[in-house]
């Protein structure tokens, strides 16, 4: 290896690792966020429903595509929300191409006779897919509120009464519940999801929102004001993650958003894991595409602060972190060789042996949104240890499959939007197999993915010639990630 590749080498895995660190520290100061504002006591102005003079005029938009096997229970449980018949209409913004449009229309009608103002209404084309769903219901919708539910949401019969309240303040646009998860203990996939999309509803939507940074909607269980859409430019499909990329613009225009840690709104988990792929696909090159998009109006917004700025940057930049991530572990092998052959550089790794600490600050945040959830002591704590390590591992073997999502982001490279199928699967003896939305086909990125299985196998051995043990538990959860994801990705077919 000639020096100058060694110095190209060093140089992009330092960057990587620095970038990781300042990810890092933004956690940290979202913790920090985080535990001040659960010792404060919050007042906020509130509509009063006792008072029919006081109660919004709501809109419930449900945007669906294909949701055979959850459409049933979605329409019962919205029908038991507790609001006024008079303040209350419902869309089913049905965009489905298969037989479920029928046995749709019929529930439809059947709660119609009960009277409640639903309607089941439906596009010729998915242009613009779920936004364009959304934009459309919106130019008939008759609330001054539009809350949205994804077709495996389950809000409780009083949510309505716990959230639309906080309208009182004119200034707030958005309200923003905590997903729940109904199947949180079904496989270890599903332990892992649930446990990476606890850290983002109580960490980093309360750090941001309690010193006003920039939260999002986060697509579902949340309500809208309408004119806050209007006036923010309304729905557009540019991007996969329309709710990410209406929530800056909205925010940019000076309009609040409130994020209720406190509401619960239950949800389903994908349980297979080329459910999972598609949804982080979609997530992670959304999020790419926002960056593009949004990051310079952020940067030279005129009416945020430095420190807004900064977590807005590096909120964009979540799903980047799995491109530097991936850079950083694709390039550690070689690294270890450079610093055998070249004792030149000993004391460049001396310096970056410190960005363990990355690792650690993430450890000691997890852990307080863990136990904000699952409660403390030391039985939990252990479970803590067990779960982070299991969705470091996972998280590292998604790291190529959402690299390349991130880069066709960042490229401008344009895709559709591929729903996550829903399952509606009550306990662990339910089965997934029949599932007629599932990919039939193996994801071409196995082959790269047990590659570097093997890649990182060869790691820890290079570590006994080496005589380097430094990087060895990485390599070991980079193995059983990549493993994880592999062997999962192969037996887990329809």
């Amino acid at each position: 290896m000639g020096l100058t590749i060694a110095y190209f080498i060093i140089a992009i895995y330092s960057l990587a690792l620095l970038l990781i660190f300042f990810y890092s520290l933004a956690q940290l100061n979202l913790l920090v966020n985080y535990l001040g504002y659960k010792k404060r006591n919050q007042v906020a102005p509130k509509f009063n429903l006792l008072d029919a003079k006081e109660i919004p005029f709501v809109t419930i938009q449900l945007p669906i595509y294909n949701e055979e096997y959850v459409m049933e229970r979605l329409l019962e449980n919205i029908a038991k929300i507790e609001y006024p018949k008079s303040k209350l209409e419902i869309q089913v913004l049905d965009d489905s191409t298969d037989d479920s449009v029928e046995e749709t229309a019929e529930r439809i009608v059947a709660l119609q006779q009960t009277g409640l103002d639903i309607q089941h209404i439906r596009r010729e084309n998915r242009e613009g897919f779920k936004a364009g769903a959304l934009k459309e219901g919106l130019k008939i919708a008759k609330g001054d509120f539009i809350a949205i539910f994804d077709a495996d949401f389950l809000p409780s019969s009083d949510w309505l009464k716990k959230t639309v309240i906080y309208f009182k303040d004119k200034e707030i646009g958005v309200v923003q519940t905590r997903w729940g998860h109904i199947n949180r203990d079904y496989s270890t996939l599903t332990r892992i999801q649930a446990f990476a999309l606890d850290a983002h509803f109580t960490l980093e939507q309360v750090g941001r929102n309690a010193k006003g940074h920039f939260i999002n909607f986060n697509g579902t269980a949340g309500i809208w004001r309408k004119d806050c859409i209007l006036d923010a430019g309304n729905w557009e499909g540019d991007t996969l993650t329309e709710d990410l990329d209406l929530s800056y613009r909205a925010q940019l225009k000076n309009w609040k958003f409130k994020y209720l840690e406190d509401v619960e709104t239950p949800a389903e988990l994908p349980v297979v894991i080329s459910a999972a792929r598609s949804q982080q696909f979609r997530w992670n090159k959304g999020g790419a595409e926002n960056f593009r998009k949004t990051v310079l109006h952020v940067i030279t917004a005129k009416n945020i602060s430095f420190k807004t700025k900064f977590h807005g940057v590096m909120h964009l930049l979540n799903s980047s972190m799995f491109l530097c991530v991936f850079i950083v572990a694709l390039l550690s092998i070689p690294a270890m060789y450079i610093k055998a052959l070249y004792p030149q550089f000993d004391w460049v790794f001396s310096v970056l042996s410190f960005f363990v600490l990355s690792t650690v600050i993430l450890f000691v945040c997890y852990w307080f949104t863990y136990k904000s959830i699952q409660g403390s002591g030391f039985d939990n704590f252990v479970d803590y240890i067990k779960l982070f390590f299991t969705f470091f591992s996972v998280a590292l073997g998604f790291s190529l499959h959402n690299s390349i999502a991130v880069l066709e982001g960042h490229m401008g490279k344009r895709s559709e939007f591929v729903r996550t199928p829903k399952f509606n699967l009550k306990n662990l003896t339910d089965t997934w197999k029949d599932n007629k939305y599932l990919a039939k086909k193996l994801s071409p990125n196995m082959i790269l993915e047990f590659a570097l299985m093997v890649y990182f196998l060869f790691g820890m051995y290079s570590a006994i010639p080496l005589n380097d043990f430094g990087l060895f538990p990485f390599h070991f959860m980079l193995f059983l990630g990549f493993g994880f994801v592999f062997t999962k990705s192969l037996t887990a077919r329809a």
